[in-house]
């Protein structure tokens, strides 16, 4: 059997064969994306390690310590009033000054009725990253104080798909050359903080290693020897043998051989995103008001508009919203129909197109956060007025959906579907 491994800066691959007998230190490890059960010699800190049948990562050689990780979090927590609070932009038309925040675009959404969509953007944009804060603080000084810890580690491992600050810095942009056809831009004290934010989020987050987080906190002797009984946990991703109540012995999560109702849940949520998206892309998602004159604009002819002065920002408002939605729901249509119809070919194809709509999913709440800024910008009160539409709410309840519906889709039941025909994996 042979194991990859990657050392992040060089970036060369190191390979490390394990055949038969159990080399020194080395311990039993279950791929959490196809489920192969293998040896993993040891690994050093700064090194990946990857499924020798699968290629997904089972070792992060990204890594930083707590006193690391404490300092970006109270960095970041210092941004966060000048970020939200502050002018993003400053927008000077026909002798009026306007001052656009982040914040105050929740509240109009708030003010015209949108509640729900508002807190869709709130909770990408805000909560979630004070809930990273404050779970980094809860750790540091949680361990110090003897608290229980497993509780936010788990919240950790799927927080870090909604922190979505790097998609509202690309909608800011994006609202900035829609405004700018009518009036004068100016970049705000809150832009600078807002990027400063957005940068500390993501070295954050790519340095966030949850496995190193589990084996600092709650280590546990790892499976030295063979055993069928063997499982791998998804929520912290240990293999080891349930305990006597069927839990995993580090997290306390129970312990399955699939994730229960695993189909069924991603076929809920799949055909809810599909009533959504109707009406996300057949009713106005915008309503602009110049002199007077009322404009309504759904997702498509917004973007057509957006084409005539600048093709490149229209195509990447086309990616995130028509493409890449309308792509999660034919390819998770995809995987669920070779499920059920067990098919045993084009595996590789199917497990890299689960793994591209994992990644590229949640940027589809790109518009959302383009009309949230938008309804900063202006108001009823001046000649140029902005109005969310109806298909906002749709089209935000879609993207969670489809987000959900990928979380929740187990891929080792399209290994069991590949193997139910006695066909191998091919690289």
């Amino acid at each position: 059997m042979t194991l990859k491994f990657r050392h992040p800066s060089s970036g060369n691959p190191l390979t490390i064969h394990a055949i038969g007998e159990v080399l020194p230190q080395s311990r039993y490890q279950r791929c959490p994306e196809c489920d192969t059960l293998f040896l993993l010699p040891v690994v050093k800190s700064h090194q990946d390690a990857f499924c020798p049948r699968c290629h997904a990562k089972v070792h992060n050689g990204r890594d930083w310590s707590m006193t690391r990780l404490g300092a970006m979090a109270i960095t970041m927590l210092l941004l966060m009033p000048f970020a939200w609070g502050e002018p993003l932009l400053h927008l000077w038309l026909l002798g009026s000054h306007i001052e656009a925040s982040l914040l105050q675009g929740v509240r109009q959404m708030v003010l015209q009725g949108s509640p729900l969509t508002a807190a869709m953007v709130l909770f990408g944009s805000v909560a979630a990253p004070v809930i990273l804060v404050a779970a980094i603080a809860y750790l540091w000084l949680g361990n110090i104080l003897g608290m229980n810890l497993r509780p936010v580690l788990l919240m950790l491992d799927k927080l870090k798909e909604w922190v979505m600050l790097d998609i509202y810095l690309v909608g800011i942009g994006v609202a900035s050359i829609k405004v700018s056809e009518y009036a004068f831009l100016q970049p705000g004290i809150g832009l600078y903080a807002f990027a400063a934010l957005t940068l500390l989020s993501i070295l954050t987050l790519i340095h966030l290693n949850m496995e190193e987080l589990w084996e600092r906190f709650y280590p546990q002797k790892p499976a030295r020897h063979h055993n069928q009984q063997l499982r791998v946990c998804l929520s912290c991703h240990f293999t080891s043998v349930a305990d006597k109540r069927g839990r995993c012995p580090r997290c306390h999560v129970p312990l399955h051989h699939r994730r229960p109702m695993s189909v069924q849940k991603c076929w809920a949520a799949l055909i809810a995103s599909l009533f959504f998206l109707l009406p996300a892309n057949l009713l106005p998602i915008s309503i602009i008001y110049v002199n007077g004159a009322r404009q309504e604009d759904t997702i498509l002819s917004g973007i057509l508009s957006l084409a005539s002065s600048n093709v490149p920002v229209a195509a990447v408002v086309f990616v995130a919203s028509i493409l890449v939605p309308f792509t999660k729901v034919l390819v998770l249509f995809t995987l669920l129909i070779s499920i059920h119809l067990k098919c045993e070919q084009g595996l590789k194809t199917r497990i890299l197109l689960l793994r591209f709509v994992t990644w590229i999913g949640r940027w589809s709440m790109l518009d959302l956060f383009v009309i949230s800024l938008t309804m900063s910008l202006v108001n009823r009160d001046q000649l140029l007025a902005f109005t969310m539409g109806p298909a906002a709410f749709y089209f935000g309840a879609a993207v969670i959906l489809t987000i959900l519906a990928v979380e929740w889709l187990d891929s080792r039941l399209l290994w069991d579907a590949h193997e139910s025909g006695n066909a191998r994996f091919t690289d």
